[in-house]
């Protein structure tokens, strides 16, 4: 499924690996080569041990989760959304990288009315080609 006018995310050094992952429909976080935290995006410095030196390097995870939070989104600040109105974002608890949390769209519709600490699974939603974004489905 190709959603046209959506905004297409940009990819920098540090975020291109994430992207080029995720055009496959993978998931991908950056693991600190030090103190083997995860970090989604991977930054300059490690948030976990503060090494300068992270030598961050990508890893395939599931993206299995959990709701911490969820919000209908009622109206479009950005161009290419209105079509999709209204539409739920979670805030998801990875399971297996607790520590790293992830917001992304709820394919399930804005019936499906998620609860806290619900699981969720990795779904993707595909903007052009080469181009996905994750997204989540609840499993029930």
């Amino acid at each position: 499924m190709s959603i046209q006018g959506r905004p297409l995310p940009v990819a920098d050094e540090q975020s291109a690996p994430f992207w080029e992952a995720a055009a496959e429909h993978v998931l991908v976080l950056a693991c600190c080569g030090q103190c083997k935290a995860w970090s989604l995006p991977p930054e300059a410095v490690c948030t976990r041990c503060g090494s300068i030196d992270a030598g961050f390097e990508f890893a395939p995870v599931s993206g299995a989760g959990f709701v911490r939070s969820w919000t209908v989104v009622r109206q479009s600040f950005l161009p290419g959304f209105d079509e999709d109105l209204p539409f739920v974002l979670v805030d998801v608890e990875l399971a297996d990288q607790p520590e790293v949390r992830l917001i992304g769209r709820l394919l399930d519709g804005v019936e499906s009315q998620p609860e806290l600490d619900e699981p969720v699974e990795l779904a993707w939603e595909d903007l052009a080609p080469e181009v996905s974004v994750p997204a989540f489905r609840l499993v029930r």
